[in-house]
């Protein structure tokens, strides 16, 4: 039989209580880009709904309508019943629990679970027997009941999978996606016992309209959110070094992927910076774990190194070309487009954006940033500074980082930069547009 499903039988058999009222009472920890908008939904469905954050700012901006991560409407967020609150107290009405905080990676690129090590203490405050808690952040195998649950255990007296169940959930959200929304995301289920799991897809079935995958145990469902992130991260490498040959032979990386895509099953997966909280940190889980087991993971690793250097690769080529284009390289005019991780979000986190504005800076050139979806607040502490958008004209280098929509919608966007201007158009988004003879276009 099944190991996975042989455990699920034997922790049947001590499953925990009944929750304390038969409708869930739901408690969202962290409520980020993927908890505002879970805690938002589960209020149209459950009664009590409690969103939690440690930050009594974000709270503040949210009992007022305001998300800073724009993936709630301020008319969604205004209608909903929801509580936000910053006050642990609040949790004690909660007989579900389910934890959204961050999960990145330290300076050694090694799992980071300070976080999640600090939800746990915070629900154990709160925790009563009958109680469920359900992890949506990504994790390696193993971090929910080996960490998580022990943790919960040590901390309140109680014993994980008989006192109260575990759950895991992996988020599925996209930043700046409105199409692909929480509800229409199919959403991966598990628990430590088959009653738990009834329980997590109860709570679940009522928000997601995609429909639920149910896994035999809680390692398969971490599992398989990492591996969807690895998965992306290592064909976006693949793609990298298929651009660094392209630009080496003259030819064009995105013709090629165009010409390959005829191919039925061609995947025509894109070159890029990879950044932000998940594709470029959740690999680093899957690969703590495989170390821990005796593995070298070679691929998994050799696809970070490959898309982690891509700010420096894109940085030496803009100096290559000032350098063949003549003139001052120290006194160029240097504008950098979207400094956020993606296009149409405001997060900076691991944005290899910064990262080329650094090294580009490294090789003494002043570079102006804007970037109409950050703060600049934000940005400074990550060590940049925001320039005003309407200094940023007749510039000897436009660099497109992050394309945000309205930068492609503005007929007059590229008329920022000079005639005979370079354009660093990273995303490949303006290389069907009617450009200037004498300008120089590259792209990955």
């Amino acid at each position: 039989m099944d190991q996975a499903v042989l455990q699920g039988q034997q922790n049947a058999t001590a499953s925990p209580p009944n929750p304390r009222t038969t409708e869930d009472k739901i408690a969202v920890v962290g409520l980020g880009y993927v908890g505002l908008p879970l805690a938002v939904s589960m209020a149209r469905k459950f009664s009590t709904v409690i969103g939690f954050d440690i930050s009594a700012s974000r709270i503040a901006a949210l009992r007022n309508g305001i998300d800073v991560t724009n993936e709630v409407e301020p008319e969604k967020l205004a209608a909903s019943t929801c509580t936000f609150t910053a006050s642990p107290e609040a949790l004690a009405k909660a007989t579900a629990y389910i934890v959204t905080v961050p999960t990145p990676i330290d300076r050694n690129m090694k799992p980071d679970l300070g976080y999640l090590r600090s939800a746990c203490d915070l629900i154990s405050k709160s925790l009563a027997k009958g109680d469920l808690v359900i992890f949506e952040s990504t994790v390696y195998p193993g971090v929910t009941e080996d960490v998580c649950g022990k943790l919960l255990g040590e901390l309140t007296g109680l014993s994980p999978s008989v006192d109260f169940s575990l759950g895991y959930s992996p988020e599925r959200i996209n930043p700046g996606d409105k199409v692909n929304t929480l509800e229409k995301i199919m959403k991966v289920v598990s628990a430590d016992s088959p009653k738990a799991l009834e329980r997590v897809v109860n709570i679940y079935s009522r928000i997601i309209e995609a429909g639920l995958h149910q896994c035999s145990s809680i390692k398969v469902a971490e599992g398989a959110k990492a591996l969807e992130n690895t998965q992306r991260d290592i064909n976006i490498a693949l793609m990298n070094e298929i651009a660094m040959i392209c630009d080496r032979v003259g030819i064009s990386t995105q013709e090629m992927i165009e010409a390959a895509s005829t191919k039925w099953n061609f995947i025509p997966f894109k070159p890029g910076l990879v950044g932000g909280h998940c594709i470029g940190v959740d690999p680093y889980y899957l690969a703590a774990l495989s170390e821990q087991m005796g593995h070298h993971p070679e691929v998994i690793l050799a696809g970070r190194r490959l898309n982690d250097s891509m700010a420096t690769e894109v940085a030496a080529k803009t100096l290559k070309l000032l350098v063949r284009r003549g003139g001052s390289i120290r006194q160029a005019r240097i504008g950098l487009f979207g400094v956020a991780f993606k296009e149409n979000v405001p997060d900076l986190r691991n944005s290899k954006a910064v990262s080329l504005a650094k090294e580009l800076g490294t090789f003494g050139l002043d570079v102006m940033i804007s970037d109409s979806f950050v703060e600049p607040e934000d940005a400074r502490s990550e060590g940049i500074k925001l320039s005003d958008p309407d200094t940023l004209w007749n510039l000897d280098v436009m660099i497109v980082a992050s394309a945000h929509t309205e930068y492609r919608e503005d007929p007059t966007f590229l008329n920022r930069l000079a005639p005979d201007g370079i354009l660093i158009d990273i995303q490949g988004v303006f290389r069907s547009k009617d450009l200037p003879e004498q300008m120089t276009y590259w792209s990955l």
